[in-house]
């Protein structure tokens, strides 16, 4: 009895067909993982100029909001208007450089380098 003939892109083996579906999944994994990251938007390289402008002023914003709200309180609580106010509205401003700069540090270390060009090594030395 004669074999039937090999159909194309079929494995010949059992651990064959294992090291293929293993590297499919994993393929599959990875196309999934990229999707999933920009879809949500955390990808820095892939933010435009107006949505990294946004994300540092809401972040800068929202600490000294945050900081503001919590002098409010503490003013409310124990009588000390406007000193807690004023405090904390200097600790959210702190908070908020702090936050500032971590973003712009984060994004500029996922950004791609530019491209340098050759004539630019000889014109610095």
């Amino acid at each position: 009895m004669e074999k039937p003939p090999k159909i194309q892109g079929q494995p010949e083996n059992a651990s064959e067909a294992t090291r293929d579906l293993a590297s499919r999944i994993a393929s599959a994994k990875r196309e999934r993982h990229l999707e999933d990251n920009r879809s949500a938007g955390n990808d820095p390289k892939q933010m435009s100029g107006m949505a990294r402008g946004m994300r540092i002023g809401t972040e800068f914003i929202a600490a000294i909001l945050v900081g503001t709200g919590f002098g409010y309180l503490i003013d409310l609580g124990l009588g000390t208007s406007p000193w807690g106010l004023l405090i904390m509205f200097l600790v959210g401003f702190a908070a908020g450089i702090l936050n500032v700069t971590r973003v712009v540090a984060q994004m500029n270390a996922a950004s791609p380098l530019p491209p340098v060009s050759a004539g630019a090594d000889e014109t610095e030395k």
